[in-house]
């Protein structure tokens, strides 16, 4: 059944209302009728089942049948902190992370990032990243939409460690090394009791990869070095690697 993401102020208790694009989906591209039924989300959680009433090009109403109950979000918070990458390649991460689990997106710029930040553009992108997110969250039947941060400097990322209670810092040297400890780190992650979901922030670096420089500030300011195998993983491959990962060893995929 078609899922679709209203602004709370559209979701009474007993009506929902959609508007715009998600109506001209609704009527044109889905061919809903009156008495046809589709799924209402308002970001936070609360999630309902709702019955079209009337249907135009702009505008559709719905009365809410039931509340539903929804499992579809990860026991880790898992922020996403993505070095810009090439290209379109941001979008697959966080259409494909949006899927895989993730709750924020930070992008970041490093010492090795390639692409031209222009920051003129940039609210005109994250527009277009926000609405990326909101139809993966839609077609992975999410709860939440990922929230896509502003581009941040390197320093102001080091800064927003403190928010979490565990930093992964993806680097290749780890992986190279053989010293790969993730599993048992995050079990041991895992043994800890923790009166709400703890937050866990993967940084993942550029094409060319992180600098020495870099690793040390991020230890330093808290990070644990990690690596993602003895395989070199593209930089959009990582972020869905390191969040399978977390999948498994929170316990949603069977994980011990």
């Amino acid at each position: 059944m078609q899922r679709y993401f209203v602004p709370e102020g559209q979701m009474g208790q007993h009506s929902v209302t959609l508007e715009g694009e998600d109506a001209r989906h609704i009527g044109a591209v889905m061919r809903s009728k009156p008495g046809d039924c589709l799924i209402a989300c308002d970001g936070n959680g609360r999630d309902v089942l709702a019955k079209i009433v009337s249907v135009d090009k702009n505008n559709v109403q719905a009365d809410i049948i039931e509340q539903l109950s929804s499992n579809a979000e990860m026991v880790w918070k898992v922020t996403i902190a993505q070095s810009l990458p090439k290209g379109d390649k941001l979008e697959i991460v966080i259409q494909k992370g949006t899927e895989a689990g993730a709750c924020i997106f930070q992008p970041f710029l490093s010492q090795r990032t390639i692409v031209q930040y222009d920051e003129r553009k940039e609210a005109k992108r994250i527009e277009r990243w926000r609405k990326i997110a909101k139809e993966a969250a839609e077609q992975s039947h999410r709860s939440i939409i990922p929230h896509i941060n502003a581009v941040s400097s390197w320093k102001s990322l080091l800064k927003q460690f403190v928010d979490y209670d565990l930093i992964l810092f993806c680097y290749e040297e780890e992986g190279r090394s053989g010293a790969v400890e993730l599993r048992e780190l995050l079990q041991d992650f895992k043994s800890k009791q923790w009166e709400t979901a703890p937050r866990i922030m993967v940084i993942i670096g550029p094409e060319g990869g992180f600098t020495s420089q870099e690793a040390d500030a991020a230890v330093a300011s808290g990070a644990k070095l990690i690596g993602l195998g003895k395989r070199i993983l593209r930089t959009e491959t990582a972020a869905l690697y390191a969040l399978a990962c977390l999948a498994y060893e929170s316990g949603e995929l069977g994980g011990n």
